[in-house]
């Protein structure tokens, strides 16, 4: 059976000397984020997590959801440990006050993401789907519908959902068929079925309230004319009390690869009362509210198997004896070495500590301006903020997941044949993590997002909100004795990416083709360079401790070494990278379809 350890030290070594969340105490939320309240919930999420939810995670995976006409049952202990979820105040950790929330910084909500994610990925589907639910509610929910619904969402005790897919559109929502009709009293009828929505049905909670998109009978054709919808499962009454169960049902759980013990649902949708959120025909407007909400957390999703599966993949290749080290006997006392000296294994463990040490930095990084977005006083400092969160959201959706993937299966790697069985828990982060690249928007859509909207948007504005404070970094740290060969290596990469950019501007303006063939090789380097940027912050903080006599130095030694390795190991990937975008879409293209 796989272990797990929250990774403490490093969560604690990035929210305080690297991001410093203690300069933004004038904050609303960072105020009560003091260090020894961050100690305590870091701590108190590492018990819960390891404790509670870990156990779970391979009997969740071989017993899985079941389904039957009068709803669906999560596997057992999922409720007990949903109750103890609640109990302890989870849901609400970042939720608003007034709603009953602790109003905490998304930064250390994302801390805790990675920890139910790490221990058990199924489960968090849950309460991640309902913390989406809060924010699009949040964000563009009329009065009356927030103070209804947010607090029960905020505590838990409900749950929720976002409703897209349908049989026949999966990214193409503007072939989306379910109709909402109005009715007299200003709520809608909701036909229609929508598939692959997780959490859709289950045995957790009470309540569960499905945001649903689609069509008035005179909305414009494609995805202007789409229109968002809050049903609930159970009518709930003015008093927020619960009245007579809704026109919603589900009418089967998918059969999937991995993450088995969350409920993946049919939703079928038969005269639904619904109510209308925001402006009829500008639902994707809201619903991007949730979906970036859920695109970050997907991206911490890929770190979090990630993390779990690097450290049974340390544990055993430290235990593992077999052959001797290329040197030489390592270990004269013991039949044979164990694998852990040999140059290979040390690759593909490295590897994956590099990314996921990186990976973390910059999904707090993107979480921290998330919160700088929604809390700083300054308009133009919140505007900066969410245009940079705007800009690398694809990234870290995207480059975190399809690496996450690729370290999961490195750390299988690590067990040989062992990896393959079920016993060892590595194969369940494989399938598991394979599913974090398609949801939320497949890593493709995610690539064409950041070349066709990203890039152009503002004539270039939002780069300038990553490529500036990475060039001011190179340049006021290029000559440092400490990191300056670090900072070398991510100008090197940093200079091909600003070139990617240029090639892409100029072709893809002429031949959209051309950026789109483009776009998932510069994603991978745009990714790169943020976790080499991620990694040079990094080191310069641990450079300047260790030359203070600060913390545990074998800590920032180790963060040196790693942060070398990942510049002189990784990051040159972007060299390839640059070959591959710079040979245009004509190898692609070239083929006709009858070719395939």
């Amino acid at each position: 059976m796989p272990t797990y350890q929250a990774p403490l030290p490093d969560m604690r070594y990035l929210l305080n000397d690297v991001l410093e969340i203690g300069r933004y105490d004038n904050l609303p939320g960072f105020a009560e984020a003091s260090g020894d309240i961050v100690d305590a919930i870091l701590e108190e999420g590492a018990r819960l997590t390891q404790e509670v939810l870990h156990p779970l995670n391979q009997s969740a995976d071989e017993e899985g959801c079941h389904w039957s006409e009068d709803g669906v049952t999560t596997p057992r202990g999922f409720k007990d440990a949903y109750k103890t979820f609640v109990e302890g105040g989870w849901p609400a950790l970042t939720c608003e006050p007034e709603h009953g929330g602790q109003g905490l910084p998304n930064v250390l909500g994302v801390a805790f993401s990675e920890m139910i994610i790490s221990a058990n990925m199924s489960f968090g589907t849950y309460p991640g789907l309902a913390r989406g639910a809060y924010q699009a509610i949040k964000k563009t929910g009329s009065e009356d519908q927030k103070a209804l619904y947010l607090p029960k969402l905020a505590s838990g005790e409900w749950g929720g959902t976002m409703n897209l897919t349908e049989p026949h559109c999966g990214t193409d929502l503007g072939l989306l068929r379910t109709k909402a009709e109005p009715q007299n009293d200003g709520s809608y009828k909701i036909t229609g079925t929508k598939i692959f929505i997780s959490a859709g049905e289950h045995d957790l909670t009470e309540n569960i309230i499905h945001l649903v998109l689609a069509r008035l009978p005179d909305a414009p054709a494609g995805i202007r004319g789409i229109s968002l919808f809050i049903v609930p499962k159970v009518m709930v009454n003015d008093d927020g009390t619960l009245g007579a169960r809704n026109g919603v049902t589900c009418g089967s759980i998918e059969h999937k690869m991995g993450l088995k013990g969350s409920a993946t649902c049919v939703m079928n949708y038969d005269d639904a009362t619904g109510y209308l959120i925001g402006e009829a025909n500008k639902g994707m407007r809201a619903m991007f509210v949730m979906m970036n909400e859920a695109r970050l957390g997907v991206g911490v999703q890929g770190l979090g198997l990630s993390e779990v599966a690097y450290q049974n993949a340390a544990i055993y290749a430290k235990e593992r004896i077999q052959g001797r080290a290329l040197s030489g006997v390592a270990h004269p006392d013991k039949a044979a070495d164990p694998i852990i000296v040999h140059p290979d294994v040390r690759r593909m463990l490295l590897n994956t500590r590099a990314f996921n040490e990186g990976a973390r930095a910059l999904a707090m990084w993107t979480a921290l301006h998330i919160d700088l977005s929604e809390r700083h006083p300054d308009e133009a400092v919140r505007k900066d903020a969410d245009d940079l969160v705007g800009l690398v959201m694809p990234v870290v959706k995207a480059f975190l997941t399809d690496t996450g993937f690729e370290t999961v299966n490195l750390a299988l790697q690590c067990f040989g044949g062992h990896g393959y069985i079920r016993e060892h828990g590595m194969e369940q982060f494989v399938r598991d993590a394979r599913i974090t690249q398609l949801y939320e928007g497949t890593s493709g859509i995610q690539a064409l997002d950041l070349v066709g909207r990203k890039l152009p948007q503002g004539t270039g504005r939002l780069l300038r909100q990553f490529f500036h404070p990475v060039d001011q970094f190179i340049r006021e740290n290029a000559d440092d004795k400490e990191i300056g060969n670090l900072v070398m290596n991510l100008a090197k990469s940093f200079a091909r990416l600003q070139q990617a950019t240029a090639w892409i501007a100029e072709k893809g303006l002429k031949d959209p083709t051309q950026a789109g063939a483009a776009s998932s090789d510069y994603l991978e380097m745009f990714g790169l360079v943020a976790l080499g940027f991620m990694w040079a912050r990094m080191a310069k903080v641990s450079a300047a401790k260790i030359a203070a006599g600060e913390g545990d130095k074998a800590f920032h030694e180790n963060k040196l070494r790693l942060g070398h390795y990942y510049m002189t190991k990784v990051l040159p990937d972007t060299s390839s990278l640059l070959s591959k975008i710079m040979a245009g879409a004509d190898p692609v293209m070239s083929f006709a379809e009858e070719d395939f």
